[in-house]
């Protein structure tokens, strides 16, 4: 029955009302949609779970999962499960290059496929982890820089993030000869913006975003550009390299630079400054 126009409400419907109200807005959505997630994708993708556990195990010897050290949310540890990449008990940089050595012939091939992050979606469930936030870090990385890791820390890391589509192809783009120092000088900065951001910033529309980026990468090979002031996502474009116009002296193993306020061609001459004209009466 309705309650007749001019009725007192009854108190006790008033109340539930404010209850469900105050229950729903309790509920960390966030962390509903990591468990849902990673459980559909636990159980979707368990065939391909068993077929990368056997070609881990059947190519090289040694366990099947990696267990990575990493700091997560407040600071706490974090053991990061991974599938096998490197031959067991081999040593050598912390960080990996495009083509390390240490490899096996499939953890090569888990490594550029992303593969080996699957087992990840275990530590999602268990709640170290959320399907998008800032990338683990290292224990020494993140001691370096304690007071900006305080704020990147206070949400839990993600398997996927701004900074993971950033910096897809970093083992591409570190220095070969000193990885580490040129990933603490260099990636990790920019890095850390890019968590702090995400931080700041962090919806459900932006995970949501974040997510749909990572597939377009991982299935159909998009790779995403991350604005690094706004977090805004696009397609990555290749760069390509301007270079000045070159004319090409057939008597002369170096070449010449046009000046287009000169009709005859100019030279570059390694010991002046300044360009110096072609002299057609000389050989040399």
């Amino acid at each position: 029955m309705h309650p007749r126009r001019g009725s007192v409400p009854d108190p006790s419907q008033a109340d539930l009302s404010v209850r469900l109200r105050e229950s729903l807005g309790a509920v960390d959505w966030k962390r509903l949609l990591d468990i849902t997630v990673a459980a559909l994708a636990l159980v979707v993708l368990s065939p391909l779970i068993v077929l990368v556990a056997l070609a881990v195990k059947l190519d090289s010897r040694g366990p099947v999962f990696f267990r990575c050290n990493r700091v997560g949310r407040g600071g706490r540890h974090l053991a990061m499960l991974k599938f096998r990449k490197m031959r067991d008990g081999v040593s050598g940089p912390p960080l990996t290059a495009a083509h390390d050595d240490r490899f096996t012939r499939i953890g090569r091939f888990l490594a550029n496929t992303k593969l080996d992050e699957i087992p990840q979606l275990w530590n999602v469930l268990r709640g170290g982890m959320g399907l998008v936030g800032p990338r683990p870090e290292d224990p020494a990385i993140v001691d370096l820089h304690r007071e900006q890791y305080a704020e990147i820390l206070r949400v839990r890391p993600g398997i996927t993030g701004l900074s993971q589509l950033a910096f897809a192809n970093e083992a591409e783009i570190l220095a070969v000869d000193d990885r580490l120092h040129d990933y603490v000088q260099r990636i990790l900065p920019q890095k850390m913006r890019l968590d702090r951001l995400y931080v700041e910033r962090r919806s459900p529309w932006m995970d949501i975003r974040i997510l749909a980026w990572t597939v377009a990468a991982v299935v159909l090979g998009k790779a995403a550009a991350v604005n690094r002031a706004t977090g805004q996502l696009t397609v990555r474009r290749p760069r390509t390299l301007r270079t000045a116009p070159m004319a090409l002296d057939p008597t002369r193993s170096a070449p010449m630079a046009l000046d287009p306020t000169r009709s005859a061609p100019m030279a570059v001459d390694p010991t002046r400054s300044a360009p110096m004209p072609l002299d057609p009466t000389r050989s040399a």
